[in-house]
């Protein structure tokens, strides 16, 4: 498995939203493999989208996304959950990243389900929240290098085809919600 390099992320971020789909996160914890399809991204950009968490600025939460891309930014939401982006923007941007949203699991079930604990696969890493939980990804991997075999990494796995991508408004957000930057593979396609 070829992991994927650092010029991937350095382009467009809604185009690496959609290229991210099909490719693997790999998450190595205590020695062991935990890993999954990425099946749904979205896209958070800078001045011209309100919904991201850059908007306003450059802040100690949002580094990352103002850093080097094919890092890892992970924020912590509602008070109890943890999510993770991959870092990524074109040169004439300051700030871009992609939420990831959703996984089908490839390895490491028994430790998603205790992660989760749950026994329902279906329900293991189908939400962003439910995929940083079974994954045990939290704020110690702020800033990890997904381009380089670490505790987080993200390799190559099946290209998706464009017209096997859903491509519809971001999920709960209130601000730019015209802007139709969630991607997901057709359920039929994986």
């Amino acid at each position: 498995m070829k992991i994927i390099p650092r010029s991937f992320y350095e382009r467009n971020t809604i185009d690496v939203a959609k290229d991210l789909l099909g490719q693997v996160l790999v998450r190595k914890i205590s020695g062991k493999i935990v890993s999954g399809t990425i099946v749904e991204t979205e896209a958070y950009r800078y001045k011209d989208d309100a919904a991201s968490h850059s908007f306003a600025g450059r802040t100690e939460r949002n580094k990352a996304m103002f850093g080097e891309v094919g890092r890892v930014y992970v924020y912590f939401t509602y008070g109890m959950h943890y999510c993770v982006n991959a870092v990524a923007r074109d040169n004439n941007v300051e700030a871009g990243a992609v939420l990831l949203r959703a996984l089908v699991p490839k390895e490491g079930f028994d430790f998603m389900k205790r992660q989760r604990n749950t026994s329902v696969e279906s329900n293991l890493t189908n939400g962003p929240a439910k995929l940083a939980q079974a994954l045990q990804i939290t704020k110690t991997l702020y800033g990890e290098d997904l381009t380089r075999k670490s505790s987080l990494y993200i390799v190559e796995g099946k290209q998706i085809k464009k017209s096997d991508i859903d491509i519809r408004p971001r999920i709960g957000i209130r601000k730019a919600t015209d802007k139709l930057w969630n991607f997901r593979i057709s359920k039929n396609t994986l």
